[in-house]
């Protein structure tokens, strides 16, 4: 999927262009706002936000924290095989254990550090955030680039403002089936 994003500093457009989408065939879950100005946001039912935890950096700095974890807990075991340390009474029983310390904490470090830094994804946005405009983006599969070409016509005031890789395309629409599921089972 590609994602398309543009800026904005119309909630009230930005709420059309959502129904619009979704009245041309694009399921909820591909379309995200985010914004500085939770409060207006929350006064439009119909836009989509980015939830509060994906703001922020979380999942990559958590994955950067276990990656030097799994590199701390390879050398730590390295060093003790390699010592000779294994062959004592205690063997790797205490070298497992601090590799598995290790790698948890270096993971959980990431992740907390995360939850301080806004979303690697997002940082280029902060400057139009900052100034009060909305930042909303959709993510497509090739053949619905059309359905946003035709709809995003309607709405002159939006800027583009470039492109990315998206979500896989399984985990939106299985958000997309989940939340279908979900409405009807719990009305």
């Amino acid at each position: 999927m590609t994602r398309y994003f543009f800026l904005s500093d119309d909630l009230d457009d930005l709420e059309h262009l959502e129904e619009e989408l979704e009245s041309a065939g694009v399921v909820t879950p591909q379309i995200h706002l985010l914004t500085n100005d939770d409060r207006s946001a929350d006064e439009h039912h119909h836009l989509h936000q980015v939830t509060s935890f994906m703001k922020k950096d979380v999942i990559h700095s958590g994955l950067i924290g276990l990656a030097l974890g799994a590199c701390a807990a390879i050398l730590v075991l390295g060093v003790a095989w390699s010592a000779g340390w294994t062959e004592t009474a205690a063997g790797w029983v205490p070298f497992i254990f601090l590799a598995v310390v290790l790698l948890g904490f270096c993971t959980w470090e990431g992740g907390f550090i995360g939850l301080q830094t806004p979303n690697v994804h997002f940082k280029h946005f902060s400057k139009a955030l900052e100034e009060g405009k909305h930042v909303f983006f959709v993510d497509l599969e090739p053949e619905q680039a059309k359905i946003l070409e035709s709809v995003v016509r309607k709405h002159p005031r939006l800027a583009a403002a470039g492109t990315a890789a998206g979500a896989p395309s399984w985990i939106v629409f299985g958000q997309h089936r989940l939340t279908r599921f979900f409405t009807r089972t719990f009305p």
